[in-house]
């Protein structure tokens, strides 16, 4: 390959890189809407919780995987720490929206999993892999709609403590 379509090929790399990083999702921005189908057969928008209550919404890479199963299964069984805070809380990925409903059924998740199997939303949230899943990354939303804190280093299996632990230290009240 010519030196100088390598140089303009690396330019034009490093120019899509740069302008996607600026790009990226940072604490105190608005959290960008959605409106997404869930499990439980509702349909859920960020903006119907906008001065009401936070919201957590964690990402996940795909239903009946080993790590999501144990993430799904840590905050279904110890969701009750989580719900001592003013907050909603759902676990969000790519996956269809009939297979988010047998993985919520089949881990007794008693909160809504979220499908955008289009995957607009996981863009906007700069959670889509290369691969077209989600990262596992959590998102903590205030009353006001700002993103408060981003996790992009879930431990599944504590993943609900982890998160009660986090609405404390960020200031959300308790019910």
């Amino acid at each position: 390959m010519p030196r100088t379509l390598c140089s303009a090929l690396a330019l034009s790399l490093f120019a899509l890189f740069s302008s996607a990083a600026a790009q990226a999702l940072e604490v105190g921005d608005p959290a960008p809407d959605f409106t997404l189908p869930a499990s439980d057969g509702k349909t859920y928008s960020l903006a119907d919780f906008r001065g009401k209550q936070a919201v957590v919404v964690a990402w996940f890479p795909k239903a009946y995987t080993k790590g999501c199963t144990i993430e799904c299964k840590s905050l279904a069984e110890n969701g009750h720490l989580i719900r001592e805070y003013d907050v909603t809380y759902f676990m969000a990925s790519v996956d269809p929206l009939e297979d988010n409903k047998g993985f919520a059924e089949e881990t007794k998740a008693d909160f809504p999993l979220l499908s955008d199997p289009d995957k607009t939303v996981a863009e906007a949230y700069d959670v889509l892999h290369m691969l077209g899943f989600a990262k596992r990354h959590t998102f903590y939303i205030g009353k006001d709609g700002t993103v408060l804190k981003i996790d992009d280093d879930v431990n599944p299996p504590t993943s609900a403590e982890d998160m009660a632990r986090t609405l404390g230290e960020l200031g959300v009240a308790k019910r």
